[in-house]
């Protein structure tokens, strides 16, 4: 039997709680997976690997980790994105549409930033 320390009912009650309601939180939550209005990308096919979500409005560039290397996508914006490629003398624009998904995502090779416009990009 162990001594020492007396913990109160309702304390280890509300511990507990807190810890079950840790475990069984939404994957939805978790690091890496869109939340409302983001699209997230990753370096593995199928959702996997290293993860980066972008939020518009704006312009943002993808993380060095991800550049040229996003192998899948997930929308949960409301409206579309744009993918951008910054080629030599011009850039190029992929569209992503609202709440859209790609588990093998070859254009994520070219991905250098994402969009809430085409950024006066040709089609890619």
């Amino acid at each position: 039997m162990f001594s020492g320390f007396a913990v109160p009912a309702a304390a280890l009650a509300a511990t507990v709680l807190a810890a079950a309601t840790l475990l069984s939180a939404s994957p939805a939550t978790a690091a890496g997976a869109p939340l409302a209005g983001d699209v997230c990308f990753w370096t593995a096919a199928g959702q996997h690997g290293s993860s980066w979500c972008y939020t518009p409005p704006g312009y943002t560039d993808v993380p060095d980790f991800l550049h040229d290397k996003a192998a899948s996508f997930r929308s949960n914006a409301d409206s579309a994105v744009y993918a951008i490629d910054w080629g030599r003398d011009t850039c190029y624009y992929r569209l992503i549409r609202a709440h859209d998904l790609a588990d093998n995502w070859p254009w994520g090779a070219r991905l250098d930033g994402v969009a809430d416009t085409t950024m006066g990009c040709e089609v890619g």
